[in-house]
């Protein structure tokens, strides 16, 4: 017997084609889907989509009207996915993850990405920690930060926190200081204000208060200023009653590297570590005795010149080979779980490949997470780069499981 032959009609192995979708069905209608579907509950999932309760219950319904079906069960109680929501659910999550896959590389290919990240930038080009150009180089760092907003949902106010002036950043009100962010910065320039879109993007990924502290900046303030600002501030959040094990502490760039200074100093001294470590992009060796190997196109946001010109206005009389300065050199043993994240094209991608690789050398419980993007300190631009959005995400997740894990142990470290 003879097969039939394809005349073109059948695709994907299909004899019959199914019909089509309705017209009306809209992305929204989906999404608010997948968000009821995950939360099982209208409230939880109204706020992940900034939308009011009744918007998301309107948007449910008229997707169950499109498709001729119940998705959801509904009580006073509970929501339980129906038989079809539940056939639907996996297929609704691959049909938005392609989309959003698809309009990531539609941009990347355009070349949109990259001359937004060249001009955000652009500010700071060839400014450098010394002289007249110290000014300047602070006002194009606010500049810079100035251009994005805080994650919708996420309040600010301000705090003394041993006696260092600083922000608090929470989506809900009730929750206590568990992450301690350190901006970033080069130790001469930002600060809390400016870092309040980063501050409030962790906040909502971790669902938890991060506190930015204003630490003193160099020259003014050379090294150990911003260390003890920064102790001061954690030793804070402690007096307050959050136990060390449920606290995270997380910088980017220069940030990066004030963390480990903080924990290499809280360890010398006695105190209790906290429970995680989060380094975005992290800064940690201020010699710059190697050749830093530099992306040819495009050019790096930050030059070489540069990074020299904050090492020595920091320094002062500290040695670039202190171990409080530089992770490199230092003994990581007992520090917490570490995640470091880098871009392949960051001007110091090479520090945080050989940070990882030195802190699982003392048995630190390190991952390392590399992102394909061309600019150093990625995940200033989250609100705009995909990359950067994953990344904080995953670093969010980072600091909710260091916290389950505290709070599903005995405390074993008090102050």
């Amino acid at each position: 017997m003879m097969a039939p032959m394809d005349d073109g009609s059948h695709r994907g192995g299909k004899v019959l084609a199914l019909p089509p979708a309705p017209d009306a069905i809209e992305l929204r209608h989906l999404r608010a889907f997948v968000a009821v579907a995950e939360e099982l509950n209208f409230g939880r999932a109204a706020t992940r989509l900034f939308l009011s309760q009744p918007a998301l219950s309107r948007q449910i319904r008229s997707l169950e009207r499109l498709v001729g079906c119940n998705l959801l069960r509904r009580s006073t109680h509970r929501v339980e996915l129906t038989l079809a929501g539940d056939a639907l659910l996996d297929r609704a999550r691959r049909l938005l993850g392609d989309l959003d896959d698809a309009v990531s590389a539609t941009r990347s290919v355009g070349g949109d990405l990259e001359r937004r990240l060249a001009a955000a930038w652009e500010p700071l080009d060839d400014l450098t920690a010394a002289g007249p150009d110290l000014q300047a180089l602070r006002d194009a760092c606010e500049q810079l930060h100035g251009q994005f907003e805080m994650a919708p949902g996420v309040s600010v106010r301000p705090v003394i926190a041993g006696g260092v002036p600083s922000l608090l950043l929470s989506p809900r009100p009730e929750l206590a200081p568990t992450v301690l962010l350190l901006h970033g910065g080069g130790y001469v320039m930002g600060s809390a204000f400016g870092y309040r879109h980063l501050a409030s993007a962790l906040a909502a990924a971790a669902d938890a208060c991060v506190i930015v502290p204003d630490y003193r900046l160099a020259p003014e303030h050379p090294c150990p200023a911003a260390i003890e600002d920064a102790v001061r501030a954690y030793l804070w959040m402690l007096d307050s009653g959050v136990p060390a094990e449920r606290i995270v502490l997380a910088g980017d760039s220069a940030g990066g590297g004030l963390v480990l200074s903080v924990q290499t100093t809280l360890k010398r001294q006695g105190l209790p570590l906290p429970g995680g470590t989060v380094l975005l992009c992290p800064a940690v060796d201020l010699t710059y005795d190697e050749d830093i190997e530099l992306p040819a196109e495009p050019q790096p946001a930050v030059s070489v010149a540069q990074l020299r010109s904050f090492a020595a206005a920091y320094l002062g009389d500290t040695a670039p080979h202190d171990e409080v300065v530089n992770a490199l050199r230092a003994d990581l043993t007992g520090q917490p779980p570490m995640l470091i994240q880098a871009g392949t094209g960051d001007v110091l991608g090479k520090d945080a490949h050989r940070l990882a690789e030195h802190a699982a050398g003392f048995g630190v419980d390190v991952k390392f997470e590399l992102y394909p993007v061309t600019t150093h300190d990625f995940h200033l631009f989250w609100s705009f780069l995909p990359e950067a959005a994953d990344a904080l995400e995953k670093a969010g997740a980072f600091v909710r499981r260091v916290r389950a894990e505290a709070d599903a142990a005995p405390r074993s470290r008090t102050r």
